[in-house]
């Protein structure tokens, strides 16, 4: 077999490579094709808030300020009345004589039903002619609640804190306690002001007399209630 020359050798080369090359461009249009096209098989994305934060939640509007009329405060056994008579204080004034004044025993009802307590007060009237001065501080009141000749409660008991307060009484005037004295229907005793467990009233209309004093005069007669 006759021997090829060099300049073949040569051109064969020069073939391989020009192959080469051309192999090498074709590949490498394809890849940047591919990378210049990105919206292929892509989808359109929403757009993203620029900001982060979120809207802040609405601040609460101020609760509304209801007004409320005070009502007059029940005095528990074992606290002091705040109010008495409805009198006025005097300097110069005599003392009020036993003649002259009347005491009685007021009741908010004549009949409680079961659960209800009554409120007691004081009715106060000076029968004389002229004005007169009475002590009406809660050292000097005392309520007496008895069914028959059993006592059941007395308000001075558990009484704390007495205070007096002289006050002036107009000649033929009428005056009620402003804050009644509820008796929560059971059995007082000096002895037993902290417990709760002290024997109740019998109720089912069970007859109970109150009585009253105040500035050390007794009043005349008793209310009559019944108890449910």
């Amino acid at each position: 077999m006759p021997r090829q020359s060099a300049a073949v050798y040569r051109r064969r080369r020069l073939v391989t490579l020009v192959a080469l090359i051309v192999v090498l461009a074709v590949v490498g249009v394809s890849v940047w094709l591919l990378m210049a096209r990105p919206w292929a098989g892509a989808t359109e994305a929403s757009p993203v808030p620029t900001s982060s934060s979120t809207p802040a939640a609405p601040s609460p509007s101020p609760a509304q300020s209801e007004s409320l009329t005070p009502t007059p405060q029940q005095t528990q056994e074992g606290e002091t009345p705040t109010d008495g008579p409805s009198v006025e204080q005097s300097p110069g004034i005599v003392a009020c004589q036993a003649g002259d004044v009347e005491v009685a025993a007021v009741t908010d009802a004549e009949s409680y039903p079961a659960g209800a307590l009554p409120n007691l007060s004081i009715s106060l009237t000076n029968r004389g002619s002229a004005d007169c001065t009475i002590d009406v501080g809660s050292a000097t009141q005392r309520f007496t609640v008895s069914s028959g000749e059993d006592v059941w409660w007395r308000s001075s008991d558990c009484q704390e804190n007495p205070s007096s307060m002289i006050a002036t009484l107009a000649a033929g005037a009428t005056v009620t306690s402003k804050v009644p004295v509820v008796w929560d229907r059971t059995r007082s005793s000096v002895d037993t002001c902290a417990q709760e467990n002290r024997p109740r009233a019998p109720g089912g209309g069970s007859s109970y007399h109150v009585s009253v004093e105040i500035g050390g005069f007794a009043g005349a007669t008793t209310a009559q209630i019944l108890l449910y």
